[in-house]
């Protein structure tokens, strides 16, 4: 409202400079005289002032004829498009200035403005791939999707914008999570323009989520082949599509391929743990030992982990105790100040009955990192060692509200898995999970498949029923998970709470 109220302030000031200036002109004395062929003629100041502006307007006029004639005389010569671009100059700048506008009104996120400005545009302009791609943009700013996928089929139509139009679809598919659609529309645009690193990253994205392995694999090379790749992080990303293809081959009932898979993945990225451990297996069950032992030193090296433990008990799953913790020598003496290195030392001790070595090899962890897993072995020690119940249930009662420890967690949104897979099951990022502490750790649950069964083999005696006492109960564990059943099968440890029974004979 001030705005316009300004706006007639000053145009009634203009009018009235106007008016005055022209009643200063006809009270004047004196004018213009001009003298042509020896006529004479003189002019009043009223009569000037109309003579200096009819002056403009024919100077305008002779120059625009001036370029008429230019244009013709340039189309006469052969140019053909000299005319039309003489009359269609005008109509050009008021195009590309409401293309400006439609532009900036798009970059401050008024989408009808923008649509508005786009139309006004293609009118004077008529060239779709500029303002067609401003009207699908301004339409998916307004919500207006029908809109924006109406402009983007017609962007697949034209040769020049195919590719524009195929990217603005894709995107409109995998918003509306449509990935089947999307996929197909990934493809086809990576064959048009395959350095482009966004289409390779969707498509590698989507064609992970499909499973499709092989071909993931493909647009992998490709990207580490047009140089958007670092050789590192390609050997990292090639290792874990091959373990991925490993694991579907095995679910497939093809157990030679997936060796094969894995040992592959295992050879192209060490720290890649599924893939040693899967490797480490199919060693075994091809009765090669000693190519499983080197392949569990060599990732434990780089990082220590409780299923590269798990792998390394199935070489022997039959030995006794104290066979067990002479063997793993072969791990614990790489990386011995490493946590989980101390924690295998103090579970292998555990099984063994030597529970003051248990207590030296937990170390300070018990104040430095309190977690379930190291309050539950402190229970147990305490229980071997013969303190009284109140001791062995306050480390209980603490490790029912500790942290749970390291985990699989997703570095893109913190997202917590139970088990290692190559995509988020949250935000559906490739490759992106990490053996870490989450952010916020949960309250602490006691889990069965971190304990004993990783590391203990067959035992002597077998106890069938678990004494009804209430540290029998809070030590019985949660279901193991998936690695976890794998290995306590392994080793033939019927249930985990056999353990406790255990440490309670040797009380």
């Amino acid at each position: 409202m001030l705005w316009s109220l300004l706006k007639i302030v000053l145009f009634v000031a203009a009018v009235a400079a106007l008016t005055l200036g022209a009643g200063y002109v006809m009270e004047s004395q004196g004018g213009i005289q001009i003298t042509v062929g020896g006529m004479e003629f003189t002019l009043g100041p009223l009569q000037s002032v109309i003579a200096l502006i009819v002056l403009v307007l024919v100077l305008w006029l002779v120059f625009k004829l001036v370029a008429l004639l230019i244009a013709l005389l340039k189309f006469i010569n052969g140019d053909d498009t000299a005319l039309s671009r003489y009359f269609d100059r005008n109509r050009e700048r008021k195009g590309y200035e409401a293309l400006s506008q439609g532009m900036l009104a798009l970059a401050s996120g008024e989408g009808k403005l923008a649509m508005a400005k786009a139309q006004k545009a293609e009118r004077y302009l008529h060239k779709p791939e500029v303002t067609a791609l401003l009207t699908a943009q301004a339409a998916e700013m307004s919500g207006d999707t029908r809109k924006a996928e109406e402009v983007y089929k017609m962007l697949i139509t034209r040769e020049d914008t195919r590719f524009v139009g195929i990217r603005g679809m894709m995107k409109q598919k995998l918003a509306k999570g449509d990935t089947d659609t999307a996929l197909k529309l990934a493809e086809r645009a990576f064959a048009l323009k395959p350095k482009h690193e966004e289409v390779q990253d969707t498509l590698l994205r989507l064609q992970a989520q499909k499973h499709d392995w092989q071909g993931a694999r493909r647009t992998l090379n490709a990207k580490l082949k047009h140089g958007a790749l670092p050789r590192d992080v390609y050997k990292r990303r090639d290792a874990v599509l091959a373990l991925s293809e490993a694991k579907d081959i095995i679910s497939d009932d093809k157990p030679i391929e997936a060796r094969e898979a894995a040992i592959a993945a295992s050879k192209g990225s060490p720290d890649l743990i599924p893939a040693a451990s899967m490797a480490a297996r199919s060693y075994v069950a091809q009765g090669k030992p000693k190519l499983a032992v080197r392949v569990l030193k060599k990732a434990w090296s780089v990082e220590p982990h409780p299923d590269l433990a798990a792998a390394f008990a199935e070489i022997e799953p039959d030995e006794t105790p104290a066979e067990r913790m002479k063997r793993f020598r072969l791990l614990t003496t790489s990386r011995p100040e490493h946590r989980e290195t101390r924690l295998l030392k103090a579970e292998l001790a555990l099984a063994a009955e030597d529970f003051p070595e248990a207590r030296r090899a937990l170390g300070d962890l018990i104040t430095t990192e309190p977690d379930v897993r190291v309050l539950t072995i402190m229970a147990a020690i305490e229980r071997g060692e013969g303190a009284n119940e109140a001791v062995v249930r306050g480390w209980l009662a603490k490790a029912l509200t500790a942290p749970r420890g390291p985990q699989w967690v997703c570095d893109n949104c913190n997202h917590i898995h139970s088990e290692w897979t190559p995509v988020c099951e949250n935000c559906e990022a490739f490759d992106t999970l990490s053996w870490k502490r989450p952010p916020q750790s949960e309250s602490g649950v006691v889990a069965g498949s971190e304990m004993l069964p990783l590391i203990v083999g067959a035992l002597e005696d077998k106890v069938s029923e678990p004494p009804e006492e209430p540290v029998a109960e809070i030590l019985t564990p949660e279901p193991p998970t998936a690695a976890g059943e794998a290995a306590a099968e392994a080793t033939e440890v019927p249930d985990p709470s056999a353990t406790d029974v255990e440490i309670e004979k040797a009380k």
